[in-house]
């Protein structure tokens, strides 16, 4: 089970946003509507639980800096830091409430009843509803039936959405709440992409951006936290975490590469039909696609290959302009370059667009196998 770092001085990276955001705590300026937007391993969830433990926090410590600025903290052991500490694992907990759903008697309840996670009274987290995976309009109207309440047993009421997918109603009815949130209530919104999140939305917020580390700096951590990874992956996985810690350190290689081998079918059918030296393996790639199926499950294997054929497309561009030092994908070096000499820059174009459309397809649960199987067609025929 991941633990929270125990002090703000153990999170890795980002020092400055973090400090500015401590600050504004001990002054009582902390925004009310705040998204933490960066990519995903970034450290967002983990940042948020340690921003409200120190808004919660029964003894309120102060770190001092030598100018006098007075730096919200957290003691971790009092009872609302523990509680609010006991949700670090989001997907065991998302789990944890999904089986609890499944257990109710009837169709009707199930329906009806969303994801929702509560571990202290004062702190509610809305995670994105399985099995679609979007924060649904029953979350926010619990959400915003809450905001009107007083805190029950801490100085505020703290709402924490861990994503920007939102069901249309859903994020229409957020607005109402903060266009006049109450002055006990912070709602912390995660976003890795925040232009997913509606303009009127992203207005009313403050936005604060955790960084990337420098691949160096995750290499080092990878040394010192998983000392069983050999260089040579240390390297890879430096990469492909796009300068996120927590990614970094969870990263699966062999499910990414299992995801890769698929996501490179795509790219060497596409090229064998540009190429017309090959004929494309239409086989391989419909029985792959077939895969692909109904769930959260399959929702999450589609998930990393799109996020994958889209890495793969970004390294064709970075080789294409020249710069093979940013390669992502080391280790398909010589392979990416051999299909950078036969898809071209208007191809990569055209391919990323019709990525961008599968993944809207996604969301709005058109079937999966049949996305990919347009899209790989669509491909085959550029």
């Amino acid at each position: 089970m991941p633990a929270l770092p125990a002090t703000f001085n153990d999170f890795l990276g980002n020092s400055a946003a973090i400090e500015h955001l401590r600050t504004a705590i001990a002054a009582g300026r902390l925004p009310h509507s705040l998204i933490l937007a960066g990519p995903s391993g970034a450290g967002k969830y983990t940042l948020a639980l340690m921003l409200a433990m120190a808004i919660e926090c029964e003894r309120q410590p102060r770190d001092l800096w030598s100018n006098g600025q007075s730096l919200a903290s957290f003691c971790g052991v009092c009872h609302n830091c523990t509680r609010i500490a006991s949700a670090a694992n989001l997907e065991e907990e998302v789990d944890k409430a999904v089986a609890i759903r499944e257990e109710l008697k009837t169709e009707a309840d199930r329906k009806d009843t969303r994801v929702l996670i509560q571990p202290h009274p004062d702190v509610l987290i809305i995670p994105p509803d399985p099995p679609q995976l979007l924060i649904k309009l029953g979350q926010i109207r619990t959400l915003i039936q809450r905001a009107h309440y007083l805190p029950n047993e801490a100085p505020k009421r703290i709402f924490i959405l861990t994503a920007s997918s939102f069901m249309k109603e859903a994020a229409n009815s957020l607005l109402k709440i903060l266009e006049e949130p109450p002055a006990t209530v912070h709602l912390i919104l995660l976003a890795e992409n925040p232009g997913e999140l509606l303009p009127t939305i992203r207005s009313r917020c403050a936005t604060v951006r955790l960084g990337a580390l420098p691949v160096e700096e995750i290499e080092m951590l990878l040394a010192d936290r998983r000392p069983d990874v050999p260089p040579q992956q240390r390297t890879l996985i430096a990469r492909l975490a796009q300068g996120a810690a927590g990614k970094a350190l969870g990263f699966d290689l062999a499910a990414y590469t299992a995801a890769r081998a698929d996501a490179l079918i795509f790219l060497r059918n596409a090229a064998a039909t540009s190429s017309g030296t090959a004929e494309p393996d239409h086989t391989a790639l419909f029985k792959m696609t077939e895969t692909y199926r109904a769930g959260a499950e399959g929702q999450q294997k589609t998930s990393a290959l799109l996020r994958t054929l889209s890495l793969l497309l970004e390294d064709l561009l970075l080789l294409g302009a020249g710069t093979p030092e940013l390669l992502r994908n080391t280790d398909l070096r010589p392979e990416l370059e051999r299909l950078n000499t036969i898809l071209d820059f208007a191809w990569i174009e055209n391919a990323s667009r019709g990525l961008d459309q599968v993944q809207s397809g996604l969301r709005r649960n058109l079937l999966r196998s049949l996305s990919l199987d347009a899209f790989a067609g669509q491909l085959a025929s550029r």
